[in-house]
C-alpha cells in the first residue's frame, strides 16, 4: 500500500488507546480524595478539559498547586493503575498500525504516558513496538508541546517536514506540530466535549471522527 506520510507521530492516550475514562481519570480522582479531600470531585469532562488546556502538568502545579510530595503521591496512584490495567486499542487501530508498519511506515509515539507502558500496550495488542517513544519520563522540558520529539524523530530517520503527520486528540500535540510546521490530524474519535471538538476541527489540517476514516486517508495517494 502507498502511504501519504512516511512517518506517523502518534499520541497514545485517547488517540491509540482508550485510557482516560478507565485509567487516568479514576486514578486522579482517587488521588484527589487524599490530597484535596474538601474539594468537589472533578467530573470526567472537567478533567479532560483541563488536560486539553492548559495541560495536565499545569493542572497539577498551577491550578491545584500540588507540592512536590503531593505530585509524587499522585504519580504513585497513577502508576498503580497503569501497572495493573492494559487499555484497549480503539477499534480498527490495531489493523491500521500493523498495515502501516508492513507498508514501511515509521511510528514515533509522543505521549504523557510512560515509555515502558506504551511498549507493553503495543506488544499486547499488535505484537510490535514503535520505532521511537518519547514518554513522560523525559521530563517537562522535552515533553510535548515542546518540539524535541519531532526534531529527534526527523534526525533519527532523516525525515523532511512533508514526510510526517502528527496525530493527537488534544491541544498539546497540535501545538507541538505547529511549532515545527508539521501537518496535524485530530483524533476526533475520542472527543466527548463539544468545545474541544470544535477547536480541534477548526485548527487542524485534518479531522477524523473514526479510525476507519483515518485509515482510508492514510493509505490513499491523495
Amino acid at each position: 500500500m502507498k502511504l501519504r506520510y512516511r512517518c506517523l507521530i502518534l499520541d497514545h492516550d485517547d488517540t491509540v488507546v482508550k485510557s482516560t475514562p478507565d485509567i487516568h481519570y479514576p486514578s486522579f480522582v482517587e488521588a484527589l480524595k487524599v490530597l484535596r479531600p474538601d474539594m468537589k470531585p472533578l467530573s470526567l469532562e472537567e478533567f479532560v478539559t483541563y488536560c486539553f488546556y492548559p495541560g495536565f502538568s499545569e493542572l497539577c502545579k498551577n491550578i491545584l498547586k500540588f507540592n512536590e510530595d503531593e505530585q509524587l503521591y499522585q504519580y504513585k496512584i497513577w502508576r498503580s493503575y497503569t501497572n495493573t490495567k492494559i487499555p484497549d486499542f480503539y477499534p480498527g487501530m490495531k489493523q491500521l498500525i500493523i498495515e502501516y508498519k508492513k507498508s514501511g511506515g515509521i511510528i514515533s509515539v509522543v505521549s504523557h504516558s510512560e515509555s515502558e507502558k506504551i511498549s507493553r500496550d503495543y506488544m499486547y495488542n499488535c505484537r510490535l513496538t514503535p520505532d521511537l517513544i518519547f514518554g513522560w519520563e523525559l521530563g517537562e522540558d522535552k515533553r510535548k508541546p515542546n518540539s524535541f520529539p519531532i526534531i529527534e524523530t526527523m534526525k533519527k530517520f532523516n525525515l523532511d517536514r512533508d514526510d510526517i503527520l502528527v496525530v493527537d486528540d488534544l491541544k498539546p500535540g497540535l501545538d507541538m506540530a505547529r511549532s515545527c510546521e508539521i501537518a496535524f490530524a485530530a483524533a476526533g474519535w475520542s472527543h466527548i466535549i463539544k468545545e474541544i471538538k470544535n477547536y480541534m476541527e477548526a485548527n487542524s489540517d485534518y479531522y477524523f471522527t473514526t479510525v476507519d476514516a483515518f485509515m482510508r486517508f492514510l493509505f490513499s495517494e491523495g
